[in-house]
């Protein structure tokens, strides 16, 4: 993969911490936004019916709320009211409230990184996965955990501590987003750089992620791509962050999709 300069990676980073000037109109744009897919999510005629489901949630938030790559202030308070309103929280399914109130977390107030080191884990990602293959041989695997007292894993610390870590120099700002152990699954079992993975490797991927967010439940992906806009040694995938129950550990798994 080509990759860019540690300085050009953290430039990605930057852009997340705008969230305050971005959203400052917040209460008459994006809520707005998000309220009206709420609402449409709520009527018959929807994918889930009456009820929102994951999906409808995900949708929502992530098409009003992120649509500058950032939560503002703004957009952050309304949500936490929301998750506090029985009103709202009515007709949720258990995955629809679980994926906002993970959004809500990932997203908090932060606006600087916490000071999480991320260093690569011994032994080839055959032996971690318990399977060679198509996935193996397309994925990096690092993990660390940030000082007691010095921060949690959020978006900003997972964004900008991976383009730092991992050397990716990404195609614009990178976002975080809540997965659960399903969509991890359906994530790892698609057709990647160097062909489609084993069930042995899916398995064994999916249960060395989820070893360390398994108390917790805290899977997040985000997308990348290098700026090489087409040219050689452009690529692209995604990664996977596992999070631990005080939000202080994080493994991180990156997978190449495809490159030039």
């Amino acid at each position: 993969m080509n990759r860019l300069s540690t300085l050009t990676s953290l430039l990605g980073g930057v852009l997340l911490l705008s969230a305050s000037t971005a959203g400052a109109d917040s209460a008459s744009t994006t809520i707005p936004v998000f309220t009206s897919k709420i609402a449409a999510a709520r009527t018959a005629s929807s994918p889930g019916g009456t009820s929102v489901t994951r999906a409808e949630m995900a949708g929502a938030l992530n098409s009003s709320f992120i649509r500058d790559m950032s939560v503002d202030s703004q957009e952050r308070a309304y949500l936490g009211a929301q998750l506090g309103d029985a009103t709202f929280l009515k007709g949720l399914t258990a995955q629809a409230k679980k994926y906002a109130t993970d959004f809500h977390e990932l997203n908090d107030a932060a606006s600087t990184e916490a000071p999480l080191s991320l260093n690569t884990v011994a032994g080839a990602t055959s032996e971690l996965f318990g399977a060679t293959g198509a996935l193996s041989r397309s994925a990096r695997v690092m993990e660390g955990y940030i000082p007691n007292g010095q921060g949690v894993a959020n978006q900003v610390t997972l964004s900008t501590q991976y383009t730092l870590f991992f050397g990716s120099g990404y195609d614009g700002p990178l976002y975080f987003e809540p997965i659960n152990p399903r969509e991890l699954t359906e994530r790892l079992k698609g057709q990647i750089m160097y062909g489609t993975p084993s069930l042995d490797e899916v398995d064994g991927a999916a249960a060395y992620v989820n070893e360390i967010s398994r108390n917790s439940a805290r899977l997040y992906v985000a997308d990348w791509r290098t700026a090489g806009r087409g040219g050689p040694g452009d690529g692209g995938g995604y990664v996977v962050a596992a999070v631990s129950s005080d939000r202080r550990f994080v493994r991180m798994l990156e997978v190449l999709v495809w490159s030039e």
